[in-house]
C-alpha cells in the first residue's frame, strides 16, 4: 500500500479558531514533524517539548492509501498535472508511512471521492 497525498488539518491559530488544511505529499516522518513544530533547523529545547505535544494534538494526518496500480491509473488520467507518472515508484520506495504517536487517520482509495471526504469528516469530528 502506498500514498496519493497527506491532508493536514491544524488549528493556525487555536485562540482565533482559524483552521488550515494542506495538502502535500510530506512521505517521510521528518517532513511531518517539521509541520508539526516549524522550522527544521531549530532543535526542540526541553520546555518546548509541551509546545510540540500541543501542535501534534492540533494537526490531523490524513494518509491516503492504495495500491500502486490504482493510484497510477489515476495519475494516467490526469491531464495537466505536474508530476509525471514515472516518478510514481520512487514515491512509494521513500514512502514512511505515518504510525504512533503521529495524529493520524487512514483513509483507503479504494472509495469514492465522496466516501473519503466522508471518513476524513467524521473522523475530524470525534477527534
Amino acid at each position: 500500500m502506498g500514498v496519493g497525498c497527506f491532508l493536514y488539518f491544524g488549528n493556525r491559530d487555536v485562540a482565533s479558531g482559524q483552521h488550515v488544511v494542506l495538502a502535500c505529499s510530506a512521505l517521510k516522518k521528518m517532513y511531518r514533524d517539521i509541520l508539526i513544530r516549524g522550522r527544521s533547523d531549530v532543535p526542540l529545547e526541553v520546555d518546548e517539548s509541551a509546545k510540540e505535544r500541543l501542535a501534534g494534538e492540533q494537526l490531523l494526518v490524513v494518509y491516503l492509501c492504495g495500491p500502486f496500480e490504482i493510484i497510477s491509473r489515476r495519475l494516467l488520467q490526469r491531464k495537466g498535472h505536474f508530476m509525471p507518472p514515472e516518478l510514481l515508484q520512487s514515491q512509494f520506495s521513500i514512502l514512511e508511512p505515518p504510525s504512533g504517536p503521529e495524529n493520524f487517520i487512514q483513509v483507503s482509495v479504494d472509495q469514492s471521492p465522496l466516501e473519503m471526504a466522508d471518513a476524513i469528516m467524521e473522523a475530524l469530528h470525534t477527534k
